[in-house]
């Protein structure tokens, strides 16, 4: 009798256990961190901006073996010029031409990927770039520094949310990961880094994905650039309001 009350008890323990891990398993679903192919583009993004070639031709190798495709690696190479400057970025894609080279060398055949869609006919890259710009901001972006210098409000929606983020071979998503990422490795950008990981959170990444890309920063990057970007992502989460 005892040994049937004993194999009861075990029988219902198991189960009770097997829910909970099911439903832990659900709860990570929904809260769950930063993908293998988003990974790297945060590794990607974080060595174009440092400059490192060595350790950015590694972080290629491991975005293409990720799933990241040929031209969606390109797409970050390209965008992060309006961050970082088109010397690194120039830097960055003949490290990546020349990690291609290599791969073809040794029979891998990495897939190609989207190209960009032609851009509305109807708009002119101002205008579809002031739409994007407010969907990712949230708002309409005004300011003083704007009055000042009407030039660069111009180029910002004509050319860096028309004709850049305009494109639709990379999601905002990821390229909201390649630009948190690159401002994260370059000196005295904090406030656009602030705004970014606010533009981050407009696009849909959740608080767990931007944890997790902080996280790869420390791990994977520099453990001191990592810091300093989560003590900005703590000011900003202390200043927004709960759902």
């Amino acid at each position: 009798m005892n040994r049937k009350i004993t194999l009861f008890l075990t029988i219902i323990l198991t189960l009770i256990f097997g829910f909970a891990a099911i439903s832990g398993a659900q709860t990570m679903d929904k809260n769950q961190a930063l993908s293998a192919k988003q990974q790297g583009i945060v590794t990607i993004a974080a060595f174009t901006a440092k400059g490192d070639m060595e350790k950015l031709k590694s972080a290629l190798n491991e975005g293409l073996d990720a799933g990241l495709t040929v031209n969606e690696i390109k797409e970050i190479l390209v965008q992060l010029y309006a961050y970082a400057g088109f010397p690194r970025s120039l830097n960055g894609l003949g490290a990546f031409m020349g990690v291609m080279e290599e791969r073809q060398k040794k029979g891998i055949k990495d897939e190609a990927g989207k190209e960009a869609s032609p851009f509305p006919a109807n708009k002119s890259s101002i205008e579809f770039g002031t739409e994007i710009q407010a969907r990712l901001a949230g708002k309409p972006v005004t300011g003083p520094l704007f009055t000042f210098a009407p030039a660069i409000d111009q180029f910002l929606k004509g050319h860096l949310f028309g004709d850049i983020f305009g494109r639709d071979n990379l999601d905002f998503q990821s390229r909201e990961i390649a630009t948190i990422s690159a401002l994260a490795n370059m000196e005295g950008v904090n406030s656009q880094l602030q705004a970014h990981f606010n533009i981050g959170f407009n696009t849909g990444l959740t608080e767990a994905q931007l944890r997790s890309l902080i996280s790869v920063l420390n791990a994977k990057v520099c453990k001191k650039e990592g810091e300093n970007a989560k003590e900005i992502f703590g000011k900003i989460l202390g200043s927004r309001k709960p759902l």
